[in-house]
C-alpha cells in the first residue's frame, strides 16, 4: 500500500478530514484547468465503463429507488429545501461507484439519484472518432467531459426537476439515441474521475469525497475489467495504463484530493470511514427534513373566495340526483359504477369545452360551406392518478378519439406522512400536449399538486393542465390553485370542510373500495385521503 498523501488534514478513524487550509477550492482549481484555448495532445480512453444504473436497489431493509423522484413541495408547490449532493472523486478503478451503492444501502433513504460522470462525454467530431476508434483520443483530459451539461443537469436534479441524462455507447464513442429520465431526490450522488474538476461544479456539491485507492489495486482491477469486458489483452492494458492513465491521475486526478472533505484511503474496504460519512449525512438530511405540512396547508387559504380557475358542473337536478346515489352509503356497487360513469362523461364532456378551438370552415354534403370549430391544440393526453383515476379513462377515451394514456402512483408514507411518487408511465412528447389529469376526489390537494409538479417537470405548460375530479374540497382547490394559478381545475362538486384527518365532508366515502368492491381501510378513510392524500 503506498503512503498516506502529502497534504493538510487529519486522519478520522480510517478517513482524512481536511482542514480549512486544505479546502481553498479557487486556488487549488486554478491550478488544475488548463488555460483557455490551451491544447493537448489526444490520447487514448482510459475512464471506468459506466453500465446503466438500475432504476432501484433492494436492501435487506427497503428498496432504494435510484432513479430518483420530485422532492416534497410547501403548501405553496414550491420546494422547502434542495436536495443534498454528493461528490465522489477519485481515480480510474478506486472503487467510487462501489463506495456510492455502500453509502446509499447504509442512509437507508428511499430516493437516490446515483450519477456518473461517465454519461457526460461531449459528442465526437468525425476526425475525433476516427482517433478514438484507433485508441488515440484523450477521454481522460478535462475537455472530453461537457462540463456545461453536468453544470444544468444537476442543478436542475437538486431544485427536484426532471432531467434527460445521455447514454454513452463505449464501443461507438457516441451518445446513445434515447435519453434516461432522472429526478430530483433526497439524495443526489455524483460520481467520476473528474468530480472536482470544475468550480461551478463544486459550488453545487454539498459534500466532496475522494476515493485514494492504491495505484497498484487500481491496475488490477482494471486489468480484470479491460480484460473480461472490452476484450483487451494484457499488454495493451498496461501499455495503456502506463502511458495515459498514470500521467493524467498525476496531472488532473490526484490534486483535487485537497479540494475534498473528506477523503477515504483503501475505497470501499475502509467501512469505518463510510460509517463516518453516514452519519454526518444523516444528520445533514434531518436539518433539511421534508416533510409537507397539513396543518398549514389547511390554514394557508381559509375565508378566500374560490378560484377563477375552478369550473363546476352545473348543479342541475340530473347532477344533483346522481350525486345523491353515488353519496348514499347504501346504494349498491352495481348503481355506484353506473352513476359514478355518468358524472364522469358529463366531467369529462365538460371539461373538453376549455380546450382550445379555432375557426374552420368545412363543406357539407350538399356542397354548401359551413362554419364551424375545431381543436387548435397538437393532441390530447389523459394522466390518471392511481388508482382511482383509472375509473375516468373510459370516459375520456368515448370521447376523444385515438387518445393517449398515462399513469402516475402516489402514496402516502405511513411513516412520514408525506405522499411518495411510486410508479410514472407517461407517452413521449407529452410536453406538445394538452393533458387531463383525472383522480376521483381531492382533499388536501397533495397528491395533485405532486401530480401537476411532475408534468412541469417533463415540460408541460402550466396552462395546458386540466385537473378533472368527481368531488374535490375546498381546501384541495385552493391549494392546487394557489400553487399553480394557471391550472385549469374542473369537478362536479366541491364540499366546504375537511375533518381532522382531512377526510372530505359530507364525502362520498371511499371511492376505490366501493368502485372495485374491495374491502375499506379499517378507519374508513378515503382512498385518496389516506392512500393518495390527493
Amino acid at each position: 500500500m503506498s503512503s498516506p498523501p502529502a497534504y493538510p488534514g487529519i486522519r478520522i478513524s480510517g478517513c482524512w478530514a481536511l482542514g480549512a487550509e486544505g479546502s481553498s477550492n479557487a486556488e487549488s482549481l486554478d491550478r488544475l484547468l488548463p488555460p483557455v484555448g490551451a491544447r493537448r495532445s489526444p490520447r487514448k480512453r482510459t475512464t471506468s465503463q459506466c453500465k446503466s444504473e438500475p432504476p432501484l436497489l433492494r436492501t435487506s431493509k427497503r428498496t432504494i429507488y435510484t432513479a430518483g423522484r420530485p422532492p416534497w413541495y410547501n403548501e405553496h408547490g414550491t420546494q422547502s429545501k434542495e436536495a443534498f449532493a454528493i461528490g465522489l472523486g477519485g481515480g480510474s478503478a478506486s472503487g467510487k461507484t462501489t463506495v456510492a451503492r455502500m453509502i446509499i444501502e447504509a442512509l437507508d433513504v428511499p430516493w437516490v439519484v446515483l450519477l456518473s460522470m461517465d454519461s457526460f462525454y461531449k459528442v465526437l467530431t468525425t476526425q475525433q472518432q476516427e482517433q478514438a476508434a484507433h485508441n488515440n483520443f484523450n477521454f481522460d483530459h478535462p475537455d472530453a467531459f461537457d462540463f456545461d451539461l453536468i453544470v444544468s443537469t444537476l442543478k436542475k436534479l437538486k431544485q427536484g426537476k426532471s432531467v434527460k441524462v445521455p447514454v454513452y455507447d463505449f464501443t461507438t464513442h457516441s451518445r446513445k439515441k434515447d435519453w434516461k429520465t432522472l429526478y430530483g431526490a433526497n439524495v443526489i450522488i455524483f460520481e467520476g474521475i473528474m468530480a472536482f474538476a470544475d468550480k461551478t461544479l463544486l459550488e453545487l456539491l454539498d459534500m466532496k469525497i475522494f476515493v485514494d485507492t492504491d495505484s497498484d489495486i487500481r491496475l488490477v482491477r482494471r486489468l480484470r475489467r479491460d480484460i473480461s469486458e472490452r476484450g483487451r489483452d494484457i499488454e495493451g492494458v498496461i501499455k495503456q495504463y502506463n502511458k495515459f492513465v498514470k500521467p493524467a491521475f498525476d496531472q488532473y486526478i490526484q490534486p483535487t484530493m485537497r479540494v475534498a472533505d473528506i477523503v477515504v484511503p483503501w475505497g470501499s474496504g475502509n467501512t469505518v470511514a463510510i460509517d463516518l460519512i453516514v452519519q454526518h449525512m444523516h444528520s445533514q438530511l434531518e436539518e433539511r427534513k421534508l416533510r409537507w405540512d397539513m396543518a398549514a396547508l389547511a390554514s394557508a387559504h381559509q375565508c378566500h373566495p374560490l378560484p377563477r380557475t375552478l369550473s363546476v358542473l352545473k348543479s342541475t337536478p340530473q347532477v344533483r340526483g346522481m350525486h345523491t346515489i353515488i353519496r348514499d352509503k347504501e346504494t349498491s356497487r352495481d348503481e355506484f359504477i353506473f352513476y359514478s360513469k355518468r358524472l364522469m362523461r358529463l366531467l369529462i364532456e365538460h371539461a373538453l369545452s376549455f380546450l382550445p378551438f379555432q375557426d374552420c370552415v368545412v363543406q357539407t354534403p350538399q356542397g354548401q360551406d359551413y362554419a364551424g370549430k375545431c381543436y387548435a391544440g397538437k393532441q390530447i393526453t389523459g394522466v390518471s392518478i392511481l388508482r382511482a383515476g383509472e375509473t375516468m379513462e373510459p370516459a375520456l377515451r368515448a370521447v376523444c378519439k385515438d387518445v393517449r394514456i398515462g399513469t402516475i402512483l402516489i402514496q402516502t408514507n405511513q411513516h412520514t406522512g408525506e405522499p411518495e411518487l411510486h410508479y410514472l408511465r407517461l407517452p413521449k412528447d407529452i410536453s406538445d400536449d394538452h393533458v387531463i389529469l383525472m383522480d376521483c376526489t381531492v382533499s388536501t390537494g397533495a397528491a395533485a399538486m405532486m401530480a401537476v409538479r411532475v408534468l412541469l417537470d417533463h415540460d408541460v405548460p402550466e396552462d395546458k393542465i386540466f385537473l378533472l375530479s368527481l368531488l374535490m374540497a375546498e381546501m384541495g382547490v385552493h391549494s392546487v390553485a394557489y400553487a399553480f394559478p394557471r391550472v385549469r381545475i374542473i369537478t362536479t362538486a366541491v364540499d366546504k370542510r375537511v375533518n381532522d384527518l382531512f377526510r372530505i365532508i359530507p364525502g362520498i366515502g371511499n371511492f376505490g373500495d366501493r368502485y372495485f368492491g374491495t374491502d375499506a381501510a379499517p378507519d374508513g378513510s378515503d382512498e385518496e385521503e389516506a392512500a393518495s392524500t390527493s
